[in-house]
Order: C-alpha cells, then sequence, then structure tokens
C-alpha cells in the first residue's frame, strides 16, 4: 500500500512539473502603447525560474501636453493557459523625467518622477522564436507627479519580442 501511495505520489509530481510552463532565457523588443497619447518602450525580459522573470523597460511617451521618458522594473509571475497561451501578473516600479509644454504648464515645470507599477496581461508564444503580449500597467505617482495625470496613469501596451 505505502508503495502504491510513493508511485501515486510521484507520478502527480511528475506530470506537475511536466505540465509547468517553461519560458524563453531571455526575451528583446518593443512595447507599444499608452492610456493617452503614444509611448513606446524597448523591453528586456530576463527568467529566473521556469515561471518567474524580471522585465526591464526604458520607454518614451508623448502627448500634447507634456513629452517624458521612463525605466521600469517588474517582477513577473508566468502562468500557463491554454496551448501556447500564458498570462502574467507582476509588480515593480520605476523612474522618469516629464517635460510639460507651454500651453499645459502647471505648478511644476516637470522634472524628475518616482512611481510604483503592476502589471497584467496575456501573452502567445509562437513556435518560432517570437512571443506576443497584451497587457496592463497601472502606475501610481510615488515622487514628482503633481500635474502629471493625477497620480494615477493607465498604461495598455502590445508586446512583441525575440525570444532567445
Amino acid at each position: 500500500m505505502k508503495l502504491r501511495a510513493l508511485f501515486l505520489c510521484l507520478f502527480l509530481f511528475g506530470s506537475a512539473w511536466l505540465s509547468a510552463q517553461r519560458i524563453s532565457n531571455n526575451a528583446i523588443g518593443l512595447r507599444l502603447g499608452d492610456s493617452d497619447g503614444f509611448g513606446a518602450e524597448i523591453s528586456y525580459q530576463k527568467s529566473l525560474t521556469r515561471s518567474n522573470r524580471l522585465e526591464f523597460d526604458l520607454g518614451w511617451r508623448d502627448n500634447r501636453n507634456y513629452n517624458a521618458f521612463k525605466i521600469v522594473g517588474l517582477y513577473q509571475w508566468v502562468r500557463k493557459l491554454d496551448g501556447n497561451f500564458n498570462w502574467f501578473y507582476g509588480a515593480g516600479g520605476g523612474i522618469g523625467n516629464v517635460n510639460f509644454s507651454d500651453d499645459y504648464a502647471t505648478d511644476s515645470d516637470g522634472g524628475f518622477f518616482l512611481f510604483a507599477a503592476g502589471d497584467i496581461g496575456i501573452e502567445y508564444n509562437f513556435d518560432i522564436p517570437l512571443l506576443l503580449s497584451v497587457d496592463f500597467r497601472p502606475e501610481i505617482g510615488i515622487i514628482g507627479y503633481d500635474g502629471f495625470t493625477d497620480n494615477f496613469n493607465f498604461d495598455i501596451a502590445l508586446g512583441i519580442r525575440y525570444q532567445f
């Protein structure tokens, strides 16, 4: 009886291990979108384990009221949905700099800002080394967001990355 239970446990753990989603070691590409205006980011992902990764983005935002650049770092958990589809969620933050147009000048002339961010999305991992994703990244200002999106920003984007 004990031997049968041992084999059953090994089978269950083995099948769970085989069905776990394996993510690529590295992925680099673009993340395009924003809540208002246009934004583009150079995006790099580095796997830490079979289902966790770090994502780093260097981005630029353009709007008729301001121009901004930012650097974002996120820790993400990746979960398998079905076939080549995965969903992911994570948390992190970033820093940036904003310059307001003359027409939109507020009490602040812009400058440095610091923010916290969450992340949730879905991705499709092609059989070729291509990864497409759509994600939602809410950002909340911590320092320097005065006059810049009322301390909260919805960032929705499409990502396309090469995996290696």
